[in-house]
């Protein structure tokens, strides 16, 4: 037998043992409220897996219920995941018509559980129209345990922007002068014009892949976050490494600036 063969061999028969032993030591009175992840690494795991980029993504959309599983269970009450940011439009065509037609019907299927309460946030407009209307039409989900944002056509800078231009709007509607409504303007303003204005900001940030930057993922919103990065490419990440960083996160002493 190959020593990678023995070596996955042992890994498979020792993981179960290791995830029991997390979850007992886990204390769940420590769980983050909101979680945002950067799903990272699917193009990166089909190279490693000789298959086409098509069928990192289709592995990378196939884990999000998974996790949402995961998070469900332990306990946390809002879950952003980003999926698509404004950046990743510059690739090319035919990756991105694949791409956009894979997270359609990965927001259909998850808003079809009729489990959690699935909506999307970040800058419609960027998106083909066929799928902005598929997206602000989707039914809310009364009495979830928990809360989904899918952070498509996303990038921080851009929410920013956004919300500042909301605001604008709103106060020249309410019939106020640039000079009242720059004198009103403040941080807690502009967090309720944010893509996830009415939730809490998120406590925990994960990135998969290796990658140790946030890209401007939850920008505002992640002043205090606590980060998280891990090495598994994301198809590749396990309920081992999401209760690592669920521990990693309990033992840190947030002190929020103070």
């Amino acid at each position: 037998m190959a020593i990678n063969s023995i070596k996955k061999l042992i890994k498979s028969l020792l993981y179960p043992w290791y995830e029991k032993r997390l979850l007992r030591k886990l204390d769940f009175t420590q769980t983050p409220h909101h979680i945002g992840i950067i799903v990272d690494g699917n193009r990166r795991w089909a190279k490693q897996n000789t298959v086409a980029t098509k069928s990192g993504h289709e592995a990378g959309a196939n884990k999000i219920s998974e996790f949402l599983i995961w998070c469900e269970e332990a306990e946390v009450k809002i879950v952003t995941v980003w999926l698509l940011s404004t950046d990743n439009f510059k690739r090319s065509h035919e990756e991105l018509e694949e791409l956009l037609k894979i997270i359609s019907n990965v927001v259909d299927e998850l808003s079809a559980t009729k489990r959690w309460n699935v909506r999307v946030v970040g800058a419609l407009d960027v998106l083909p129209d066929w799928m902005a209307e598929q997206f602000k039409n989707l039914p809310i989900t009364s009495g979830s345990k928990l809360d989904v944002n899918i952070a498509i056509g996303y990038g921080g800078r851009r929410e920013i922007v956004d919300a500042i231009k909301s605001y604008l709007h709103f106060e020249k509607e309410k019939g106020a002068s640039l000079e009242q409504a720059a004198a009103e303007l403040n941080d807690e303003v502009i967090s309720k014009f944010l893509y996830t204005a009415g939730q809490p900001d998120p406590d925990l940030l994960i990135r998969t892949s290796g990658e140790q930057r946030l890209g401007g993922f939850l920008l505002w919103q992640s002043t205090h976050s606590e980060f998280y990065f891990c090495e598994a490419y994301w198809p590749d990440f396990r309920h081992v490494d999401f209760l690592r960083a669920l521990r990693s996160y309990a033992q840190r002493h947030r002190r929020f600036g103070k």
